[in-house]
């Protein structure tokens, strides 16, 4: 037991010290004891088999627990130092050490543990083989090609032997771990290296009978299912690239693999519903994985899985049929009927999909076009019985066909002489990719005029409209159907009930209002041109609700109400403002929103600003109305727009700012929605603005406008209310603040050296945090902002060498910096303590940025930099110190004093030497490692 917490405490990431540190423990402990230890284990497992197992022996059970374990925790052990992800446990090669070769070649030691799960109880047995699942996962590169095949064949023994004693498998736990291990077989070995060995053909079919019972058992283990289909998917897969003679035998058993899957989710139908079990469908994340698995599956022997699917889809249709035209209808019935076309969609789609990931053939697409040809039909036969039925399961099922019959054979890539086209004209009518597009929309327009209770439906039909509007030729295409024109001109709650802002809907019903108005701005961009009497017929429904909000926020009754139609406002202007990219249309909704209509966003900030459902949309308008995407607000130079546009958001800003910090105090679980999320949408729109290049930010000062001082006094505010942790804590803030601060440092350091002292140890504590930030967007932004302020120093203090008046009168600014870091010198020194561990001991996945700011903290500090590095060399020992002081002089070889800039690019390439030279340095015999803590010290 011992050993075994030692071997798994080696193999954990100890972030109290430097990874580099740990990584050297770990490779020792590899190199010196793990290969003992699980000799010793093997050993004395050994022993316990020989000795009559007695299940009822609750110390013969223990220690045969303990040794698994340990054997596991050895074979677990992350060997190379770049352990695998867990999710992706279908991925996993374990790098077993050259010297571990005799242990793995010897066939006793697999013969160990297949007789391990045969004789121990299933608690036991399970952990026998997890064993095996990493014997399997050995690195191909551990055997030579006689020596691989000899493995694998052990391997394919002991799965015979239990798939043909298959009693220990009823347990969940026994099911899961072979699952697993036969997934490992496909995963490392080819399949022209498995079809070679001895038993193969035996051994395909005990398989193949296990999956096609594993799948009919659908209730049993569910999440196992993955790896089996793994398993399959992968040795199709393989099938092209088979040089053997040997038959592979995958085209007798894969039709059946995929026709076990059919059939079983089928027959699961009734079950669920009559009994109240919970639906498979409901958990789409894993149906959609499955699916993708069974696609490449079915695509062997594709005219199998047609013709099946074909007979399958008709006999259900028509028994659907003669459900809803029977006297006296059934609803259970109904409903199950439906449940099984909402499968035998999915499969469709699936089906039809998987035509992008195989080698196809006419062949293949006209058999594609006789499934599709169902489905459209069905769509007309479920669209008919609106508006008195509907069934979501079946709609979500049919927008996923759609969707895929889109990446397939709809767009540029489509061959118009495709098959697929040839028996869906003789049926439907439907003969090119244009009509297909007009079913499409109408599909559309139908499911958001009758399905606007239905979130999932509505969300799922709005996401499919806005991929059809994306690119430019569909949408040329596109404008030209009657729908289309139909939603153009009619975007209300009359046409659309999803789009109503009444109290039977609920505010989280809103948000798909941006998506919907972002795919019908891109359709009305395609002829609008300079068009503005259009551009205003299109925005009348929003005039008319901006007005109508108007009346009611200075009637001062009907508050609710307002606030509502508000909501929807904004996300709907949203929506519209991002599919604005040039600057002509941007300027039509600018002038139609300026100044009428922003002075009641402006309202609702004051009244609401405690309700985030209300504040967060209106913020997230302003925070995309700031976005020059595109060069879309560089308006005309005798336009004020660009300036007119930072004041209303500086004023937008500095109202939610003041409001929200007198809110006090907030609980844990209430400061992010309250507050936290506001300031980071505020801190987004502001960073925008300022690296816009539409506002010169000068001419606020020139003219005594105090709109640009205002908001940047605002961000302060709201910054001293946060603490240090929670600026880390919640992504979205972090990612909207250090890329703000970035552009700051970078444009506004006048504002930076006039802040209070105690505003300027928060923000360098800040940089100093995000320096060690996991996210490399945040540390990234760290180095970059200590770069512009290091930079702006070193400038302040070359100036000030000069000694001339003119000097000395332009860089107060710069002495006030420079004072406070001679009042606080830790303040830089801690940062390069930070830069220089992250560089000698950590993973550092940004050296560019690292180095960027580290020659100006080493030139303006080099008594201390001289400090740390002797203290690095002393802490090491005497043979080693030599070689690390060489490193240190190869770092700054060729960079000249007091020329920062010049010697940039220099350093950088030093420093990649000098991160490998220290590494080959540390981890030799004898070195030690200091803790980032002594070098800080």
């Amino acid at each position: 037991m011992i050993l075994s917490e030692l071997t798994q405490e080696m193999n954990l990431v100890d972030y109290s010290r430097p990874s580099a540190k740990h990584r050297k423990i770990a490779t020792s402990f590899r190199d010196t004891s793990l290969k003992d230890i699980l000799m010793l284990a093997c050993s004395l497992l050994k022993e316990l088999l020989a000795k009559p197992l007695t299940l009822q022996d609750q110390q013969q059970q223990s220690l045969a627990m303990q040794l698994l374990k340990l054997v596991l925790n050895c074979l677990n052990f992350d060997f190379i130092g770049n352990s695998a992800d867990e999710s992706a446990d279908d991925l996993c090669t374990v790098q077993i050490p050259t010297n571990w070769r005799t242990i793995f070649l010897e066939p006793e030691t697999l013969d160990l543990f297949f007789d391990l799960y045969h004789a121990l109880p299933p608690m036991l047995s399970q952990l026998a083989l997890s064993c095996l699942v990493q014997f399997a996962s050995a690195r191909r590169s551990l055997f030579n090609n006689p020596e691989r095949a000899t493995y694998l064949g052990n391997l394919i023994k002991g799965v015979k032997q239990i798939l043909e004693n298959p009693q220990g498998l009823s347990d969940p736990g026994n099911y899961h771990e072979f699952c697993r291990f036969l997934a490992r077989l496909k995963t490392n070995y080819q399949l022209g290296e498995l079809v070679v060995v001895k038993d193969y053909p035996e051994v395909i079919q005990l398989i193949a009978n296990f999956t096609i019972t594993s799948l009919q058992h659908w209730e049993f283990a569910p999440n196992s299912v993955h790896y089996l289909l793994t398993l399959w998917q992968r040795m199709v897969a393989s099938v092209p690239f088979v040089k053997s003679a040997e038959p592979h035998l995958l085209d007798t058993y894969a039709p059946e693999i995929t026709k076990a899957y059919i059939t079983s989710r089928l027959e699961c139908v009734p079950v669920v519903i009559r009994d109240g079990l919970e639906d498979p469908l409901d958990d789409t994340a894993t149906v959609f994985q499955q699916l993708e698995q069974l696609c490449t599956v079915s695509r062997c022997e594709y005219e199998k899985t047609c013709t099946l699917l074909v007979q399958l889809f008709d006999q259900n249709a028509q028994n659907y049929q003669k459900l809803l035209h029977a006297s006296s209808r059934n609803p259970l019935e109904i409903t199950v009927q439906e449940g099984r076309l909402a499968w035998l969609v999915y499969f469709v789609g699936t089906f039809v999909g998987g035509r992008l990931t195989y080698t196809s053939t006419d062949e293949h697409d006209a058999m594609d076009g006789e499934l599709s040809c169902r489905v459209f039909q069905l769509i007309t036969l479920m669209d008919a019985q609106l508006p008195e039925s509907s069934n979501e399961k079946v709609e979500l099922a049919i927008l996923w066909f759609l969707d895929q019959f889109r990446k397939t054979y709809v767009g540029d890539q489509l061959q118009h002489t495709s098959k697929v086209y040839t028996r869906m004209s003789e049926v439907l009518g439907i003969t090119d990719d244009n009509h297909v597009l007009e079913t499409f929309m109408t599909k559309i327009v139908t499911n958001l005029k009758y399905r606007g209770r239905c979130e999932p439906v509505i969300s799922r039909t709005l996401q499919f409209l806005n991929d059809l509007s994306v690119g430019y030729s569909l949408l040329k295409k596109l404008v030209k159907i009657e729908a289309v024109k139909f939603m153009l001109q009619n975007h209300t709650s009359k046409h659309f009930p999803f789009l109503d802002v009444s109290d039977n809907y609920s505010l989280s019903d809103l948000r798909c209002r941006t998506m919907f108005y972002t795919a019908l701005t891109r359709l009305l961009m395609v002829d609008l041109g300079e068009d503005e009497d259009e551009f205003e017929n299109f925005m009348l429904p929003l005039t008319i609700t901006f007005e109508s909000v108007t009346q009611i926020l200075n009637s001062s009754f009907e508050q609710e109400a307002a606030k509502r139609m508000l909501i929807g406002l904004a996300r709907d202007l949203r929506g519209i403002a991002f599919a604005l990219n040039t600057k002509t249309s941007y300027t039509m909704l600018f002038d139609w929103i300026y100044p009428a209509y922003m002075s009641v966003l402006q309202r609702a900030i004051e009244l609401w600003y405690q309700e985030p459902a209300c504040t967060t949309p209106i913020l997230k308008l302003m925070a995309e109305f700031m976005q020059n995407r595109s060069q879309r607000l560089n308006f005309d130079v005798s336009s004020p727009n660009g300036i007119l546009l930072f004041r209303e958001a500086s004023k937008m800003i500095c109202t939610y700012g003041n409001q929200i910090l007198s809110l006090g105090t907030l609980s844990k679980d209430q400061v992010y929605p309250l507050k936290l999320k506001g300031i980071s949408i505020c801190y987004s729109a502001l960073k925008s603005a300022l690296c816009g290049n539409y506002v010169s930010f000068g001419v606020f000062k020139l003219y005594g406008d105090n709109h640009f001082d205002n908001v940047l006094q605002a961000f302060v505010k709201m910054l001293l209310s946060v603490s240090h942790g929670d600026l880390l804590q919640y992504r979205k803030l972090s990612q909207s603040y250090y890329p703000l601060l970035e552009c700051l440092t970078q444009d506004h350091m006048s504002f930076i050296t006039n802040l209070e002292p105690h505003t300027l140890i928060y923000i360098f504590t800040s940089i100093s945090e995000g320096l060690t930030a996991l996210d490399t967007v945040v540390s990234s932004s760290c180095c970059t902002s200590l770069d512009y302020i290091v930079t702006y120093l070193f400038k302040h203090l070359a100036k000030e060498g000069k000694k001339t008046l003119r000097c000395r009168e332009i860089s107060q600014d710069g002495q006030r910096l420079l004072h406070f870091m001679q009042q606080n010198p830790e303040v830089l020194q801690q940062m390069m303590s930070i830069l220089m561990n992250t560089i000698i001991f950590e993973d550092c996945r940004n050296q560019w940025s690292v180095s960027r700011p580290l020659l100006g903290l080493i030139l303006l500090n080099e008594k201390y930099f001289s400090e740390l590095r002797a203290t690095l060399i002393t802490s090491q020992p005497e043979s080693k110190r030599e070689i690390l002081d060489q490193c240190f002089r190869n770092l700054m070889e060729g960079v000249e004093q007091n020329l920062l800039v010049k010697n940039r690019d220099r350093f950088t390439q030093n420093m990649s030497v000098f991160r490998r030279d220290m590494a080959e340095a540390l981890r030799s015999e004898g070195a030690t490692d200091p803790s980032s803590a002594d070098m800080m010290s």
